[in-house]
């Protein structure tokens, strides 16, 4: 009996503390989900009005990319939450930093592809007159977006990028880097990997309406279903017959499109002003 009780103290404080890590993991997710309810609300706030449907106008690039930030955090963060309570689970609660860190080189990596989008847009707006302008070549392109957004998600390079989402445990192990830096290096992959499985549906975003709270909620719908829903194949080949529907549907019959603000002018030609 006197033996077995420094065992059952060890049990004990191994239990405690198995029990602290998993209230650690699940503030995490708490703190990342509320961080994307401020998102979605300060979002719905400023976006108010300002749809302008497809190729709307983006704005001065640093009002636009700091939007954009709370937009991906208000759509992403949900779904990457279970990779970042992975990743703190990996650390064995040895930092409450680290995992912070990680979610920061994950919005940078997308604040990266936000300046992309915004230097293909002012390109796009600039060529032959504004050839975004939705009498021109909007319309046209912005289908042409939509069905090249629904061929990607049939592609080996999605499956790779979403496999890697959907399961990020070979990613974390691989790539694994200690301290601030190296979680930081680590979002930032992650977020690579992100951006490449979802990159077209942010595309069709854009098409659709880049300030429409609407289309922001059914691409954050879909990028969390693809990512969470146990029927993988079924979310992929989902999302892209809707993709396909609503790409036909610009080119036949845009007022057919639920949710879809029909351009009044369509320019974009003040977006680096």
């Amino acid at each position: 009996m006197i033996d077995s009780a420094p065992e059952q103290l060890r049990g004990r404080a191994d239990l405690a503390s198995a029990f602290a890590a998993v209230r650690t993991r699940l503030g995490l997710i708490a703190l990342l989900f509320a961080l994307a309810g401020m998102g979605w609300w300060w979002a719905v706030d400023q976006m108010r009005g300002m749809d302008n449907g497809p190729w709307t106008d983006l704005g001065a690039i640093g009002w636009f990319l700091g939007t954009w930030v709370v937009m991906m955090a208000a759509m992403m963060l949900p779904s990457v939450s279970p990779t970042v309570a992975l990743y703190s689970r990996m650390m064995r609660a040895r930092s409450r930093v680290e995992p912070l860190l990680f979610v920061l080189g994950y919005l940078v990596t997308w604040a990266l592809a936000g300046a992309f989008a915004f230097g293909l847009a002012v390109v796009g707006g600039r060529i032959d007159g504004d050839l975004l302008t939705w009498t021109r070549a909007g319309r046209w392109l912005a289908a042409a977006t939509l069905l090249a957004a629904a061929a990607y998600e049939l592609t080996p390079l999605k499956n790779v990028c979403l496999s890697k989402c959907r399961s990020p445990l070979g990613l974390l192990l691989g790539s694994w880097r200690d301290g601030w830096y190296g979680a930081l290096r680590m979002g930032l992959a992650n977020g690579g990997w992100c951006v490449g499985c979802c990159w077209a549906l942010m595309a069709s975003f854009f098409a659709l309406g880049i300030m429409s709270v609407v289309w922001m909620a059914i691409v954050a719908g879909l990028i969390a279903i693809e990512k969470t829903l146990p029927w993988r194949r079924a979310a992929v080949y989902g999302t892209a017959a809707m993709l396909l529907a609503l790409g036909a549907l610009l080119l036949a019959a845009p007022d057919l499109v639920p949710g879809l603000t029909i351009p009044a002018s369509g320019s974009v030609s003040e977006m680096s002003q």
